[in-house]
């Protein structure tokens, strides 16, 4: 039997995670939560995130909309990843991110992160993050993950993303295991297009799912799809997975036996159609099996989904069996949150002490020395001898990307031990004239520490740091975002990894040059042109 149409407003409407702008919720927002609950709501740092207390006040609010229009508890999710992405603001603790964690090989210290970020979200009143990244970066071009993810091993990868959805979950935060089925070996980012991946089903298992199935061995609560063609599955190479009831039922829920909630990758990305046609994949997506719809801040887009979906349900597009499940599986969450939020953290747990040395303990056990022919560290310098540290601007380089946000504080660190040091800061692809003139003006130097983001994928960066060290002064290198620039700059003799251009990285950086600490990393990724060196 059918449901009645107020029936299928309420179980359509869990079927959204909605997103606004606002560091308070706007008027609409809560007059939706009361006519057609949503599943809940993803917060962008830009667009929702200003301090700890107005997001607590903020996701508050959002909550008690709910409970006035009887429903259960919201799912209150964000991108708080670490590394690269950030998404509460910097108050939070900043975690070096995925792959330092990949670098020191130590999964215990993974689900201590996991805890610490779970414990901050849930004094701010979220509930759901959507980590860990459990993709294996296979691919060095990969535009879209990189860092995110611990590494290119899958056991590396399988046994960190276990540790860290164990260690979110035990602070009451459902993890959220993304990009199913693994997003690591593309070369076009979703948010522009579909990447075409060639994996056949040998390929997945062995390699891609590893790290799915860990997480849902340690209990992962819900999975995150990836808007990728995989023809060898489908037989359609432009259809996204997200799409594919082969993939989200056949292999995630048949196969794998995953019983939680499937959630899309945002639907805004030009991997799905956008305007009108947009509603036709997102009814696909409903058949193919997922649960829920990311939506970001659009209202009319908002508006457009939701009377498509009723629209679909009307003509039997949508049955009643696709909303029941769902419901099930929304209700089983909720009871779970319910259950493993009884008290939440005060506020003073963010940004703690504790969790600021576990940043610290992250960022120091990652350190990477991978070269040091010369045997150039640790420095030794005379105090008149005068060093240029030489950086990019932080920048976003994805969309899934806080890395703007960043100070850039390495001279500052240096500075603490040598009285020497001038910043030199230059454009993520400076033009040929600057590197000309900087080149000029490093001559003049007595060593350089030149910090590359992502030369391995932005040519100008390559020739600037080729033209630097073709001075003849004495340089250390440093890859300051994904291990793979040495392949952009081979000469080089004194390379360090840090994964991370965070301050809590930069500093024990600085405290390394001058032998202050040891460099105890190890590679996560293989550096194929020019074979592991450490």
């Amino acid at each position: 039997m059918r449901k009645n149409n107020d029936e299928a407003r309420q179980l359509i409407g869990q079927r959204l995670m909605l997103a606004f702008e606002g560091y308070e919720a706007p008027a609409e927002v809560i007059e939706w939560i009361k006519e057609r609950p949503p599943a809940g709501f993803t917060l962008f740092r830009a667009k929702n995130a200003e301090s700890p207390v107005q997001i607590r006040a903020l996701t508050d609010s959002l909550q008690e909309a709910a409970a006035t229009a009887g429903s259960g508890p919201l799912l209150i999710a964000t991108d708080q990843e670490g590394g690269q992405l950030n998404a509460l603001g910097e108050q939070p603790t900043d975690f070096p991110g995925n792959m330092a964690l990949g670098a020191t090989r130590d999964p215990k210290l993974a689900q201590r992160v996991g805890k610490a970020i779970g414990l901050e979200m849930a004094a701010m009143g979220l509930n759901v993050n959507y980590a860990p990244d459990s993709d294996i970066n296979r691919n060095p071009d990969n535009p879209n993950v990189g860092i995110r993810s611990f590494g290119d091993d899958p056991e590396l990868v399988a046994e960190m993303s276990a540790a860290m959805v164990t260690g979110l979950q035990s602070a009451g935060v459902a993890a959220t295991a993304k990009h199913f089925p693994g997003n690591g070996s593309s070369s076009l980012d979703p948010h522009f297009g579909v990447p075409v991946l060639k994996h056949d089903a040998q390929w997945l298992k062995e390699v891609e799912f590893l790290p799915f199935q860990a997480a849902m061995e340690a209990g992962v609560r819900l999975v995150m799809t990836a808007h990728i063609g995989l023809p060898a599955l489908t037989g359609l190479p432009d259809l996204p997975a997200t799409l594919s009831r082969e993939i989200m039922t056949g292999l995630l829920r048949d196969q794998l036996g995953f019983r939680g909630l499937l959630i899309t990758d945002a639907l805004d990305m030009k991997a799905i159609t956008q305007g009108a046609g947009q509603i036709i994949d997102v009814i696909a997506a409903i058949r193919a099996g997922v649960d829920l719809l990311l939506l970001t801040g659009d209202p009319a887009v908002r508006e457009r989904i939701y009377s498509g979906l009723l629209l679909a349900y009307d003509r039997g597009l949508i049955r009643d069996e696709h909303l029941a499940v769902t419901g099930n599986r929304l209700y089983a969450l909720q009871q779970w949150l319910d259950f493993n939020t009884q008290a939440r953290p005060d506020l003073g747990v963010v940004g703690c002490g504790e969790h600021l040395t576990l940043a610290k303990t992250v960022a120091r056990r990652s350190l990477t020395l991978v070269r040091n022919r010369k045997r150039l560290l640790p420095l030794d310098l005379a105090g008149d001898e005068r060093i240029a540290v030489i950086m990019p601007y932080p920048a976003d380089l994805t969309p899934a990307d806080t890395s703007s946000y960043v100070k850039p504080t390495l001279a500052e660190f240096v500075r603490a031990n040598h009285p020497n040091v001038d910043e030199i800061m230059v454009a993520q692809r400076p033009a040929t004239a600057d590197i000309a003139a900087l080149r000029e003006r490093a001559a003049g130097y007595d060593l350089l520490i030149i910090g590359t983001i992502s030369a391995h994928l932005q040519p100008e960066q390559a020739i600037l740091a080729n033209e630097l060290l073709g001075t003849g002064v004495p340089a250390v290198t440093v890859a300051m975002r994904t291990p793979y620039d040495l392949t952009a700059y081979p000469q080089a003799d004194t390379h360090i990894c840090t994964y991370s251009i965070l301050p809590v990285s930069m500093r024990e950086l600085a405290a390394a040059l001058w032998g202050g600490l040891p460099f105890q990393g190890k590679l996560p990724v293989r550096l194929k042109a020019l074979g592991n060196e450490n």
